[in-house]
């Protein structure tokens, strides 16, 4: 069932009751046959649940309390106005970039250009096929960056799954000419220590510094050893890409980081980052590492430095992103709890398992500390077939306002405010219904981002959404421009 109505903000009180020599890209139109994720790069399959959970799934569609399958719904100031389905990339769709009029949209088969001068109709301008989960992607000028962290045959587009305890295997960075979008060429690989999960950008006149983030290093696997306890530092001439290379891997945990379980019972052991995002005009840089929070100065882009760090060992089980407000005196951190493929939105969690923690910087220079002030999670009641969990976002760019949009996986999208960083609250939303009541299975959105007026998010079955909010809060950030996009670099808005 596909339908689509407006309805009122539902809430339920959560917890009351219980060089590039072999490289190779493939450029995919809108016609040929979808390509087809290679073994071992999808993250979760779909899981069977017990008959009562079926039960209750179909008993909380059919009092209205959850949507039908497949069900859109949203609040009253959110406009859905496209959604373009999955065409050659077959694959699970991942994060989002911007640049002037394209989009840029990951998939673990590769990524795919859209026009988005027309938001009502975004157009595909390129689909490449580059097989390598999980395809995390960014943009700089005339260059465009992508992640692989699974384990390949070699640095090619056409490669295949190769076990990671095979030395010859290759995970790490790629990189694309984009400078005609609808012929991107592949003209660099970089390979680094356990490959990267995701990577963020920092740039520069003539170079581009790529912090790569990647953990869970084994003794089985000769690119992956322990200790992992910093990130790699690629440097990219913009104009001889060919010539990236490391420059760094700083040690961000010097005593070893989060131990975890049995220490922390519940809290992933730290051995590594799993994403970073920057405020180049801050010189400042939040990692969300597993076990740990980091705030750290990027004044050397090549050696970064440790201002403070924190953990939460009672609610937080991942620390998966972090976002800045507009006048860097806040860090939002997300938890991804059941590692974004369990359902975590509901009673049996509760509103502090699985949230956002909102985080206040107090102090000064090299002596700034991060502060807690409260957990958000969305209170829309989900399904237990629903995976549910934080994921990606960014801030709406408003002058006095803390105001952000952020991807929930199967709870949507989340419009929120956290001006007061101890009572934030849900402004808008944006959902659709279980993919099933048989089964929990991963879909919903990946990224949700805010770019020159629109809400972009990428769901990870059902395609690429165009939302508009109109809203007297949000209204003012329609009037805000900017470029270019990668929301783990995060602009200044307001000082240009």
């Amino acid at each position: 069932m596909t339908s689509l109505h407006t309805i009122p903000v539902r809430r339920r009180r959560l917890g009351v009751a219980a060089a590039a020599a072999g490289l190779f890209a493939t450029l995919l139109m809108a016609g040929p046959a979808a390509a087809t994720p290679d073994p071992g790069d999808a993250t979760t399959s779909r899981t069977d649940v017990s008959a009562s959970r079926q039960a209750e799934a179909a008993a909380a569609i059919a009092s209205g309390e959850v949507p039908g399958v497949d069900e859109i719904v949203h609040s009253r100031n959110i406009t859905h106005l496209a959604n373009v389905p999955k065409d050659a990339l077959q694959g699970l769709n991942t994060d989002l970039a911007f640049q002037g009029k394209y989009a840029f949209a990951g998939n673990y088969d590769g990524f795919r250009i859209f026009d988005i001068s027309n938001p009502k109709v975004p157009r595909t301008v390129a689909q490449v096929l580059c097989p390598g989960s999980q395809n995390d992607i960014s943009v700089s000028g005339n260059l465009l960056f992508l992640s692989t962290d699974s384990s390949r045959s070699d640095n090619s587009c056409s490669s295949t799954t190769q076990p990671a305890t095979e030395k010859s295997s290759w995970e790490g960075m790629k990189v694309f000419d984009i400078s005609d979008k609808r012929n991107p060429k592949y003209v660099a690989a970089v390979e680094t220590a356990c490959g990267s999960h995701t990577h963020t950008l920092v740039p520069e006149r003539n170079n581009v510094y790529v912090y790569v983030s990647s953990y869970s290093p084994n003794t089985t696997f000769p690119d992956c050893q322990p200790p992992h306890d910093g990130i790699s530092v690629i440097k990219v001439p913009r104009k001889a890409p060919e010539e990236a290379r490391i420059v760094n891997f700083p040690v961000l945990f010097p005593d070893g980081g989060n131990p975890g379980g049995p220490t922390n019972p519940g809290v992933s052991k730290t051995t590594g980052c799993h994403d970073i995002t920057v405020l180049p005009s801050k010189d400042l840089a939040a990692g969300a590492c597993m076990g740990d929070g980091l705030l750290f100065s990027i004044k050397d882009p090549e050696n970064p430095k440790i201002i403070d760090r924190v953990q939460d060992n009672v609610n937080f089980a991942f620390w998966h992103s972090a976002t800045f407000n507009q006048r860097a005196d806040k860090v939002v951190f997300t938890d991804e709890l059941g590692g974004g493929g369990a359902a975590t939105c509901n009673e049996e969690i509760g509103p502090k398992r699985g949230a956002d923690g909102i985080y206040d910087i107090v102090g000064k220079g090299d002596h700034r500390k991060l502060v807690f002030r409260s957990y958000f999670k969305i209170d829309r009641p989900q399904a237990d077939t629903e995976v549910c969990v934080a994921h990606n976002g960014s801030i709406i760019p408003v002058k006095g306002r803390d105001l952000m949009v952020q991807a929930w996986y199967q709870g949507g999208v989340s419009v929120w405010d956290f001006t007061d960083s101890s009572h934030p609250k849900e402004i808008g939303f944006f959902e659709r219904g279980p993919v099933s009541t048989d089964e929990v299975t991963t879909a919903g959105p990946w990224s949700a981002y805010y770019y020159n007026g629109y809400i972009y998010s990428n769901d990870i079955a059902k395609g690429f959404d165009v939302l508009k909010i109109d809203d007297r809060r949000t209204d003012p950030a329609k009037r805000v421009r900017t470029d270019e996009l990668n929301v783990q670099t995060q602009p200044d808005y307001f000082d240009r």
